[in-house]
């Protein structure tokens, strides 16, 4: 089982950075992870994500942008997001895929089996 809970989100204007975090708590040893973002009357999409060796890979629209990276001390996953613009507003989910051996990235929703609530980012212009 895997819990997950996301802090950080807020309402920033455009060009300002916000930090999310998703703290993690579960009975497996290794995770891939993502972070997701959904707009409202849009699809779920992946914007970055960490396979179990650190291995990273990040949607192309937010290259440069957005930074995942994790604590594995803390148990946390965070985004680093700069420059923000007002097209980043959406709701915001950690996801993962828990399991006792190795696992790719991935920046499909299918590939993960745990989501977190979501935190909501506002970016005004």
């Amino acid at each position: 089982q895997v819990h997950l809970v996301e802090s950080g989100g807020g309402s920033v204007q455009a060009g300002g950075s916000l930090k999310l975090s998703c703290t993690v708590v579960s009975t497996y040893k290794n995770h891939c992870m993502a972070w997701f973002r959904q707009a409202p009357g849009t699809d779920r999409e992946g914007v970055a994500t960490i396979d179990s060796n650190g291995q990273i890979k990040y949607q192309d629209s937010v290259k440069g942008r957005f930074s995942i990276y994790r604590d594995d001390a803390k148990n946390t996953l965070y985004l680093q997001i700069n420059s923000l613009k007002p097209e980043d507003t959406a709701m915001y989910y950690c996801a993962a895929f828990g399991t006792d051996y190795s696992c790719d990235y991935s920046l499909e929703a299918y590939s993960y089996t745990y989501w977190g609530q979501g935190t909501q980012v506002a970016i005004s212009s």
